[in-house]
């Protein structure tokens, strides 16, 4: 006999989750992946897992028929399979009831064994469990991980639209680099250089003209250098940019931002949470701001040596995040700190008007006023011994009425890590891109 089957006109009606005590007597059918097989007097136990959790599959030997029984002794872990059986409660069972099958359907048997077990037990290192990632994400920690990922983005996603902004897609191919060269990947575009973009920065600030309040969720990319817990070379920033406001309004957009992420994670993901061990993150009323002046005074006056005009480091940075262990503000960061288009204050040139969100010593956001004036940006760029020409394409917009305007750009992996209390951004990134790794 055939084993493996395929799919047919099989069709889920619940998922694991579903699965109550209210069902009992209901034909259902499911799908999952199995996580174990055990016999214990005569009655075989199978666990079902699926996106929603796990199911106790029971088999009695006794009762069974011939064909059930042989696709049962064909089971391995890992294995996909469907089944279709009637419900029966059983206050033992996950979610208090289980499913007794009528027919089993084997639609891929697996073949090998991971190197770990993927639904209990130690785990070995990151980097290994990472070759075969797909795998690893079948656990119940990593679907946590990516469940409050989700429920963030999408909470992050539905105040924007409530305040008004236009969801954009920005292209990722671009001509000239926004922030120097230094960190650019390069790729060959039809027999002319091009860049993978660093960040949507300068079209979304173009698109203030037309649309005023737009943001954009996409992938930058930077070729970084250190591979550290807190860096990637691509990852998923969360941009806003807003016209007729400055940066003091828009850190007042994050920080709304931040309070309606995490409030939405602490009503919607308290499972993902508790599996986490991670207590839901209280947001102060009013998120500290410290000025660069305020963060270098305190960062000497802790033994540290930072001289006014440098940026600051990450042993710095931790030392102003034992003062301030929750979300909060440095901001009035020395000009050439920053990027060309960054404003510096009228009066107080050395200073800009731009802002970097911090957890702890974690930075998740940078951002800012925009020069919104063309002789000035092209001075700027001239500073920072960029060519104003190269960016021709840009420069040519603010002939025609660019407001005032600002925004920031806010790393998801980096936010959820914050919100998971995760220590390693790979284990928030589905398929990590670092200067060691480019598979899977």
């Amino acid at each position: 006999m055939k084993l493996e089957e395929s799919l047919g006109d099989w069709r889920r009606t619940h998922y694991s989750g579903q699965i109550l005590p209210a069902l009992d007597g209901r034909e259902v059918t499911v799908f999952g992946w199995v996580s174990s097989v055990r016999t214990q007097g005569g009655i075989v136990f199978m666990t079902l897992v699926d996106r929603d959790g796990s199911l106790q599959v029971t088999v009695n030997r006794g009762k069974a028929s011939t064909d059930l029984l042989e696709r049962v002794d064909a089971v391995k872990p890992q294995s996909s399979l469907g089944v279709r059986g009637r419900v029966k409660s059983m206050s033992k069972a996950p979610n208090g009831a289980e499913l007794v099958p009528d027919e089993i359907k084997l639609l891929s048997l697996a073949k090998s064994s991971p190197a770990f077990s993927v639904f209990g037990g130690e785990i070995p290192s990151l980097e290994k469990r990472l070759d075969i990632r797909a795998v690893d994400l079948r656990r119940e920690k990593a679907k946590s991980l990516f469940a409050v990922q989700r429920t963030a983005l999408a909470a992050a996603r539905g105040f924007f639209e409530e305040n008004g902004y236009l969801e954009v897609k920005t292209p990722k191919l671009i001509s000239t680099a926004t922030e120097g060269g230094a960190s650019l990947f390069s790729v060959l575009y039809y027999n002319r250089p091009s860049f993978l973009a660093q960040s949507p920065q300068l079209y979304k600030e173009q698109l203030v003209l037309p649309f005023e309040k737009v943001y954009e969720v996409g992938p930058v990319f930077r070729a970084e250098e250190s591979r550290t817990q807190r860096h990637l070379s691509e990852i998923t920033s969360v941009d806003l940019e807003e016209a007729f406001v400055d940066y003091t309004d828009v850190m007042g957009t994050l920080e709304a931002l931040i309070r309606r992420v995490t409030m939405t994670v602490s009503e919607r993901c308290g499972k993902d949470l508790a599996r986490l061990k991670r207590t839901p993150l209280q947001v102060p009323k009013k998120m500290d701001r410290v000025t660069y002046d305020e963060a270098v005074e305190l960062v000497n006056s802790k033994g540290g040596d930072v001289t006014w005009g440098e940026d600051l480091s990450a042993e710095a940075t931790a030392l102003v995040g034992a003062e301030h262990p929750s979300f909060h503000f440095i901001t009035d960061w020395p000009t050439t700190t920053k990027p060309f288009y960054i404003k510096p204050k009228e009066g107080e040139p050395k200073i800009s008007e731009s802002f970097d969100l911090m957890h702890g010593p974690l930075e998740l956001a940078s951002g800012g006023s925009r020069v919104s004036s063309k002789a000035l940006v092209v001075k700027r760029m001239k500073d920072q011994k960029l060519k104003p020409e190269a960016f021709e394409y840009h420069l040519k917009v603010f002939d025609y009425g660019m407001p005032p305007h600002a925004g920031f750009g806010l790393g998801l992996e980096r936010l959820t890590m914050v919100l998971t209390g995760e220590e390693n951004i790979r284990e928030v990134t589905l398929y990590p891109r670092d200067k060691l790794r480019l598979v899977p």
